[in-house]
């Protein structure tokens, strides 16, 4: 492929988050949106209308786009977890390179058979794990490998999902039940168990974790509380009041377009009281269907001792994760945007300003890692090979594998040896 041909891309599944990645690969100068599936018909026309797409190629189903002639040379899947399998395998094998959205698969066979698919036919397999590509993962990439830490000894990385989000996500939202899509670690923190091993990159040896879901079931449900929240005399006292929420977002651009997007398309507070009336977002969290944890620890140690501790909790504020670095010779201390430095050595401190110019929250494009991935990704297409850093499918394979271990461990009570499975075997450390 020569510079001045754009990358030909397809976008499977249009919601908030396929729509944004068309938006920056679009940005990048170098790709365009070629044909679009997506079975709801505003986001759709949405994306028909901004990228403009010919109506023959934006199509609810993408089995019709697969079963076409290759015409494109990339495809980006962002549709939910349990769809992220079949339409990877289906478009690898039709020659197409592939970025999925996270979870790569919801089991192991599934995931595994994606990697298969992807060397079979020599093409590029690359998942969302967006932490990889932000500017703060790069600084301190750089901070890693000048050595001022010395040898890495301990990470304590924490999650802080959102009091708000949890409830939207992952108690009446798509995320709620691991039939729906996958367990709770993987769909929301296999990109921190990526970022850890990538971060550390060392083999890991042993992983234990602890969760549950403690709060949001139904013997925590306020007396006199009703089961939608629009009937409810206790919601004004309630953390995880729908209205306040869906209708506290309106005449807010970013909050418009997430959450009260997944909600519904209307922007009057009798649209959106309607949504909540008739969908699953107005659920009194106490009254859902969702089985996910609400809050989950993981223990891992690597190679050569090191190890990480990963806190994941729904009862935070929403933002930024937040780490603790400990080396030998010096200390970090990061939340997203800035990397606070202590050098051991001298007692000196410093600080790394890393967040990119008007990215000014969590959901801001994941502080520019959003952008970042879609570049490496974009970029690596137009080379044919794998660049600016993107991560193969074996090296998120391996962190779903984890991932999975780790959930398993949660789930049995007990220490699991990752020594007996070779697979799990990581890469070259980060640098």
């Amino acid at each position: 492929m020569t510079s001045h041909t754009p990358v030909r891309i397809i976008i499977i599944g249009a919601g908030n988050r396929g729509a944004q990645y068309a938006r920056f690969a679009a940005d990048t100068g170098l790709a365009s949106i070629v044909a679009i599936a997506e079975p709801v018909i505003t986001r759709r026309v949405a994306a028909q209308r901004e990228h403009d797409v010919p109506a023959q190629d934006a199509v609810v189903d993408w089995h019709e786009l697969a079963a076409r002639e290759p015409f494109a040379d990339a495809v980006i899947i962002a549709t939910l977890d349990a769809d992220h399998h079949e339409a990877a395998v289906a478009f690898l094998q039709r020659g197409y390179h592939v970025l999925v959205e996270k979870p790569m698969a919801t089991s192991e066979a599934d995931a595994a058979e994606m990697v298969a698919a992807a060397h079979a036919n020599d093409r590029m397999l690359a998942v969302c794990h967006v932490m990889r590509y932000t500017p703060y993962t790069r600084a301190l990439a750089r901070l890693l490998a000048s050595g001022l830490l010395g040898e890495l000894v301990s990470v304590d990385h924490f999650e802080p999902v959102g009091w708000w989000h949890h409830a939207h996500s992952y108690v009446r939202g798509n995320w709620r039940r691991e039939d729906l899509g996958s367990p709770m670690l993987l769909a929301k923190s296999v990109h921190d168990i990526d970022w850890l091993d990538y971060v550390i990159g060392r083999p890991a040896k042993r992983v234990s974790s602890f969760g549950s879901l403690q709060h949001f079931r139904p013997e925590n449900r306020p007396e006199g509380a009703a089961d939608n929240c629009l009937d409810c005399p206790v919601e004004h006292t309630c953390p995880y009041s729908a209205p306040r929420l869906y209708l506290g977002a309106l005449g807010n651009p970013a909050r418009e377009r997430w959450p009260l997007s997944a909600v519904t398309d209307a922007r009057t507070p009798e649209g959106i009281r309607d949504a909540l009336r008739t969908g699953p977002y107005g659920r009194c969290v106490y009254a859902s269907d969702n089985d996910v944890v609400d809050h989950q620890v993981v223990s891992i140690e690597y190679e050569g001792g090191t190890t990480a501790s990963f806190t994941m909790s729904a009862f935070s504020p929403f933002g930024f994760r937040k780490t603790r670095i400990g080396g030998t010779h010096g200390y970090v201390e990061g939340d997203g945007r800035v990397l606070n430095v202590t050098d051991f050595r001298t007692s000196e401190r410093h600080t790394i300003e890393t967040l990119p110019e008007g990215t000014n929250g969590a959901a801001g494009g994941h502080g520019g890692g959003d952008r970042g991935l879609i570049d490496a990704f974009v970029a690596s297409v137009v080379a044919g090979e794998p660049t600016h850093g993107l991560a193969s499918a074996e090296d998120s394979f391996r962190s779903h594998q984890l991932t999975w271990a780790a959930e398993r461990a949660r789930l049995e009570g007990r220490v699991i040896d990752l020594t007996t499975s070779p697979s799990l075997t990581l890469r070259t450390p980060l640098t």
